[in-house]
């Protein structure tokens, strides 16, 4: 059976910075505006004070010093602290579908393809800015693509999820040549008030074209070496924002926003996670001594430096398993793919990677490649 290959992948940054101290800044007027105005009742005991943050907090918490938005204004407004976004008319693509097309053209110039060549599209995101019809099929209608696409969802999971369904689809026959996009608009489900999660997400999108080695020509192809998939159900890391909400009488305030307890994520989250990847190599016969690199989820400096040095059994260097959160944050799904765009080129024929995902479920999505 004809190798399949990753041909081709393609990255979109969004037109606007954020810094930290830009955040910092806010939150930090925000906090002093609050306190100040329920002085009484924190000294009652009835409401919590909030504290301030600062750019050394965000960076030896999370390893972030910037995030990219699709939309800045707002963000850094004490009146409004989230993206002022305007409604679209129905006949016009929402943002995620902007950002989806621009990174499946970046991949298929990579993958040296034109749209009409695509006949799949697979559109996976965190978090879904419209329910129906698919974002996917907008996507594949704005780019000329043919056959079918649907959207899913398995959190910070999906990508490498998506990308595990394009295999499977090109293996079987569904079809030849498969369209991921992961375009991940993840700056408004944060609480800007915040100070713990304030500062987590950035806007991004990726995109991976997926076909039979025979029919690849692109100068860059990384062979889809073996698949593992894992979930485990936990509540720890959650949004709970949901279409049903107009139907209750009362909602917490936070309803629509990010939520995790971190401590928890942390210790049980990265057990499966280098357990799943030390099982994976063992699958192929690979020793991590075989591996080049690892692509792992962006979500925190420490979580991958700890799963880095669990499985390398040392401390990593750089390129072992690169990180791309300085510059985009937390891009949810999408991180892993941002660190395989922009940390592949080097690769030689036969030199081997992991590109992993992890997240909420809680998931783990783990793929080895190997450079043709």
């Amino acid at each position: 059976m004809s190798s399949i290959v990753i041909s081709g992948s393609g990255l979109f940054t969004p037109p606007h910075k954020i810094s930290n101290q830009e955040l910092v800044d806010v939150l930090n007027a925000h906090v002093s505006e609050y306190n100040e105005q329920y002085a009484e009742e924190i000294a009652a005991g009835k409401r919590a004070e909030k504290k301030p943050s600062s750019v050394e907090f965000i960076e030896k918490a999370s390893g972030i010093k910037s995030r990219y938005a699709m939309v800045k204004e707002g963000i850094t407004d004490t009146r409004i602290m989230h993206p002022k976004l305007t409604k679209n008319a129905p006949t016009e693509p929402p943002e995620m579908v902007l950002m989806a097309v621009e990174a499946a053209k970046d991949a298929l110039r990579q993958a040296n393809k034109q749209a009409d060549e695509i006949d799949m599209v697979i559109l996976g995101s965190s978090n879904m800015q419209r329910s129906y019809p698919a974002m996917a099929i907008e996507v594949q209608q704005i780019l000329g693509a043919q056959g079918f696409g649907f959207d899913m969802n398995v959190a910070c999971s999906t990508a490498t999820f998506a990308i595990v369904n394009a295999y499977n689809a090109v293996v079987s026959g569904t079809a030849k040549c498969v369209l991921v996009v992961n375009p991940e608009f993840t700056t408004p489900q944060l609480d800007y008030t915040n100070r713990d999660s304030h500062f987590i997400f950035g806007d991004v999108a990726t995109a991976v074209v997926i076909e039979r080695q025979e029919t690849a020509t692109s100068d860059s192809q990384f062979k889809i070496v073996n698949t593992q998939q894992f979930t485990q159900f936990s509540n720890n890391i959650q949004c709970n924002h949901s279409y049903v909400d107009h139907c209750y009488d009362e909602l917490p305030e936070d309803n629509s926003y990010f939520f995790q307890e971190g401590r928890k994520v942390f210790k049980e989250l990265l057990p499966i996670v280098t357990s799943t990847i030390s099982g994976h190599l063992e699958q192929n016969g690979w020793t991590v001594e075989d591996v080049k690199r690892m692509w792992l989820h962006q979500a925190n400096i420490n979580m991958n430096l700890f799963a880095a040095k669990k499985l390398l059994g040392r401390e990593p260097e750089f390129l072992d398993a690169p990180l791309i959160l300085d510059e985009y944050a937390n891009t949810a799904s999408a991180g892993s793919v941002v660190a395989f765009h922009k940390y592949k080129d080097d690769f030689r024929a036969g030199d081997k990677g992991i590109l992993c995902s992890f997240g909420a479920g809680y998931s783990v999505g783990c793929i080895s490649l190997e450079k043709v």
